[in-house]
């Protein structure tokens, strides 16, 4: 998928986010994946708001024919809270998802993540 459909779906997910009361403070990705950084509200818990944007955003891929085949999210997907003191480096993290990729792969960046913080790596 190009820069420029990328950057339409997340447009898209940020706008249909604040209809919702879904605060993304981030968003960005690559080629096979995407980062949000997101405030919840007191009554929101990850896994609807994971749920909704997912749910809808490929609904809306997929009746505006952004790509030729059927699109859809994967099922899972990783979350971690974060303090206000590493939001600035969080949020140059993801609106740099370019140049951070041209030099370091998505898989080999997960790999060593797995093994750093002793995650179980998802088969698939």
């Amino acid at each position: 998928m190009g820069k420029e459909v990328r950057q339409k779906i997340f447009d898209h997910i940020k706008e249909n986010a604040k209809k919702k009361d879904i605060h993304i403070l981030q968003i960005n990705g690559y080629l096979e994946h995407v980062h949000c950084i997101i405030s919840l509200n007191s009554d929101q818990d990850i896994c609807t708001v994971m749920n909704l944007i997912k749910g809808e955003s490929s609904h809306w891929v997929n009746k505006n024919k952004l790509i030729q085949t059927k699109f859809g999210w994967q099922d899972d997907y990783y979350a971690a809270s974060v303090g206000e003191y590493h939001l600035p480096r969080l949020i140059r993290y993801i609106k740099n998802q370019d140049s951070h990729h041209q030099k370091q792969s998505f898989q080999k960046e997960y790999d060593k993540m797995v093994e750093r913080f002793g995650l179980e790596k998802q088969k698939g």
